[in-house]
């Protein structure tokens, strides 16, 4: 892939553990090809993403790709509407119900946060 100053490529990094896929514009690296990768961002600046390649002769790009980063979403709004749409009726019962409700102190409170993240996840 070639690189100029003024083009710009999507990078997509899934790290699992010591190992990562890398997709640049959607097109799968090689895992062999890849033997580090650093991301930095200066504030003011593009960000960038840093490929250190196994082996130059077998690579198929170069470069640096500029990336966008995206904040992750609030989720405080999503929560607030979540938590509005329940019946406190039906989660006293939900959470009275469930087998795992303890005796100790705060227990109808856990079992009441465990009740709404199950809903939450559609359980």
């Amino acid at each position: 892939m070639e690189h100029d100053d003024n083009s710009q490529h999507h990078v997509q990094i899934i790290a699992h553990g010591g190992r990562a896929d890398v997709t640049i514009d959607g097109k799968q690296v090689d895992p062999s090809a890849v033997k580090a990768y650093s991301i930095s961002h200066l504030a003011g600046e593009q960000p960038e993403v840093l490929l250190h390649v196994a082996d130059r002769n077998d690579a198929q790009w170069s470069g640096t790709a500029r990336v966008a980063v995206a904040d992750l979403p609030d989720p405080g709004p999503a929560a607030a509407v979540f938590l509005d749409a329940i019946d406190p009726e039906a989660l006293e019962r939900a959470a009275l119900a469930r087998p795992d409700l303890g005796t100790e102190p705060c227990s109808l409170t856990k079992a009441m946060l465990t009740q709404l993240g199950e809903w939450a996840r559609g359980l």
